[in-house]
């Protein structure tokens, strides 16, 4: 077993989206080599419905997937194609745009005015830029989640994992997407395929990601639970981490345990031609969209 080494931890940026809405980005619209095939990270999450019930009006989209989890409040969307529904606690939108559609997602707030969600990107290779948009709409209900026997829980929204497959399938990045909670002291090793690029985004409690080996020199100033925690290496809420390469990645939770997403998915490596929520191989194609944009001819 070898444990992927961290080669990066950065909180994720307050950044303005939508027709106002105020998120944290974890990564988007820089290298999109660095954790290809994922293009960007939003984590929506917000106890103030002015900071984000303007929500995001009409947009195009082409040539990705977009992943939303909704955590509290909903997000109702619609389509161009007629399709229209609403996201609520726990449930899961997986939306490949294809050649194109426009859409827009309107959040709104539970009853105590809280909005939490995260969206992802995943690229589509070449071959499928072009292919006819579809949605899968997954509820909370029909995602499973496994109570290893540590209190450990996974819920397993795609891939699979622990002997569970999750819900959602037939996705071009062939993506492994978990929910984890892992209770204070615990420390927690998982399986991730050795080829695919992972990351992982906390933002409940605090955990320390490291190698099998327990790096050099840090003071410990705490124990958890009778578990030795390097709290100065603890990753805490709007963390992002990103990992080397391995077959497995290591957390040992902090006092009040910690909950993050596991994602991992195949590199497509192929050039990216990028404005905005177009995502292309060339200029050439980029500029094409551009003008069935201005043209009318946009959808296909």
């Amino acid at each position: 077993m070898s444990i992927r080494p961290v080669l990066e931890k950065r909180q994720a940026t307050p950044t303005l989206e939508g027709a106002g809405v105020h998120l944290h980005r974890a990564f988007g619209f820089k290298d999109p080599t660095e954790l290809d095939p994922f293009l960007l990270f939003d984590d929506f999450r917000n106890d103030d419905p002015a900071r984000y019930t303007a929500g995001f009006p009409w947009h195009p989209h082409r040539g990705i997937e977009t992943i939303t989890y909704v955590l509290a409040g909903e997000v109702a969307h619609g389509d161009s194609l007629g399709n229209q529904g609403s996201l609520g606690a726990g449930d899961v939108q997986w939306m490949t745009a294809g050649s194109g559609i426009l859409h827009q997602e309107m959040p709104r707030g539970n009853a105590l005015g809280q909005m939490h969600g995260f969206q992802l990107w995943a690229n589509l290779p070449a071959a499928q830029k072009m292919t006819a948009p579809r949605y899968q709409d997954v509820k909370s209900s029909d995602i499973p989640e496994i109570i290893d026997d540590d209190g450990t829980r996974v819920r397993v929204i795609v891939g699979d994992f622990w002997g569970r497959r999750g819900p959602v399938d037939g996705i071009a990045a062939d993506p492994q997407y978990l929910d984890v909670s892992v209770p204070a002291g615990v420390k927690k090793t998982f399986p991730v395929d050795t080829y695919r690029r992972s990351f992982a985004y906390v933002f409940e409690g605090a955990g320390a990601f490291a190698d099998a080996s327990e790096p050099a020199g840090v003071l410990l100033e705490k124990e958890v639970a009778g578990q030795e925690v390097h709290m100065r290496d603890l990753s805490g809420d709007r963390t992002l981490i990103r990992f080397g390469s391995g077959d497995s990645v290591t957390v040992q939770a902090g006092e009040e345990g910690v909950r993050f997403l596991l994602i991992s998915g195949a590199p497509i490596q192929e050039p990216v031609a990028w404005h905005g929520p177009i995502v292309m191989n060339s200029k050439d194609e980029l500029r094409q969209a551009m003008r069935e944009l201005r043209d009318g001819s946009f959808i296909k």
